[in-house]
């Protein structure tokens, strides 16, 4: 999605978020409260994300947006829900002129009839916007503006029921203790109390729109040094007037190397490590690292252990310290 330069200065960022220490384990459904003010959080990449959404829509199509024809009031409720909380929250990144926002060197047009109002919304922020809406089988996918997709595809979920969209889950397949503990948290779900959950995978490539993971003789070559953590933060909004609910999902793109290279580095490798370990034969092909967990635990393991250093001086830089390890 973005040049050499700009990757290279993505890749040197440091995490904003680290479930992967151990404080949202695997297949886990670890909900907390949201605080409303902090449904969204633009940062740096805004600008290039959204550029990179647009291009999306424009070669992907119904790929990646799509929607039930009545689901236009819920698409309309999101939209103005949403500027009142970016406009407000973040006055300096979004500035409102009539019907237009400009943001982060895009301008959206609230009136443009011409694109769905979800169309409209997601170009608004670096978040996926899912609406889920119940029915007589449960609470199903009704429209989707999903652009940046962790190895899943919006033709086969569409329209789907809960249980259907997780039933490749290992846990969570219908009739699991795990899908009814979701069901029933959609339908408790109250206007003005959001919740929010963190999720995470490895990648194999840097890349937002990931529909499909790659092939295994392609992983295969990959060195574990080069894997990409995929972080999901994900949020679910009851709306008040529609009662259907809004789920969010931010992509954080944060290669091994840059996480190994933080001065917390042990604490965070070891516990990837620790997670990684306890994931079951099933768990770990789902998620795409059964094959190479050896070679991840071999890594991020090796970090526990500070470099022994010589007695005499040091010969260089590069012989000594964490750097070596990475």
């Amino acid at each position: 999605m973005t040049s050499a330069a700009g990757a290279a200065s993505l890749h040197l960022m440091s995490p904003t978020y680290t479930p992967y220490d151990g404080s949202s384990p695997l297949f886990a459904i670890g909900l907390s409260p949201l605080d409303p003010q902090f449904w969204f959080e633009p940062d740096d990449n805004l600008g290039p994300e959204l550029t990179e959404k647009r291009r999306l829509v424009a070669e992907h199509g119904d790929e990646v947006l799509r929607a039930e024809r009545d689901t236009d009031d819920a698409q309309r409720e999101v939209l103005e829900r949403m500027v009142l909380t970016l406009t407000t929250r973040h006055p300096h990144i979004y500035r409102r002129d009539g019907n237009r926002i400009h943001l982060a060197g895009h301008t959206v047009d609230l009136a443009d009839e011409t694109i769905l109002p979800l169309h409209r919304a997601g170009l608004l922020v670096q978040d996926d916007l899912v609406i889920m809406r119940r029915g007589e089988n449960g609470w199903r996918l009704a429209a989707a503006f999903l652009a940046f997709p962790s190895s899943w595809e919006l033709s086969q979920k569409f329209g789907k029921v809960m249980d259907e969209v997780h039933a490749p889950v290992p846990g969570f397949e219908g009739g699991s203790r795990n899908a009814e503990l979701i069901n029933r948290m959609f339908d408790r779900l109250q206007p003005g109390h959001p919740v929010r959950r963190m999720n995470w995978s490895i990648n194999w490539r840097h890349a937002l729109y990931h529909p499909q993971s790659l092939p295994a003789e392609t992983v295969e070559v990959v060195p574990a040094r080069d894997a990409v953590i995929r972080v999901e933060r994900q949020t679910l909004t009851k709306l008040p007037v529609c009662g259907d609910i809004l789920f969010t999902i931010r992509i954080y793109l944060d290669p091994l190397a840059a996480i190994l290279a933080e001065p917390d580095a042990q604490r965070l490798g070891a516990g990837m490590a620790d997670q990684l370990e306890r994931l079951t034969i099933d768990e770990a092909k789902y998620k795409g690292v059964h094959r190479k967990r050896a070679e991840l635990l071999m890594h991020l393991r090796q970090i526990q252990t500070p470099p022994v250093r010589p007695e005499g001086p040091p010969s260089g830089a590069d012989e000594n310290g964490t750097n070596a390890l990475l």
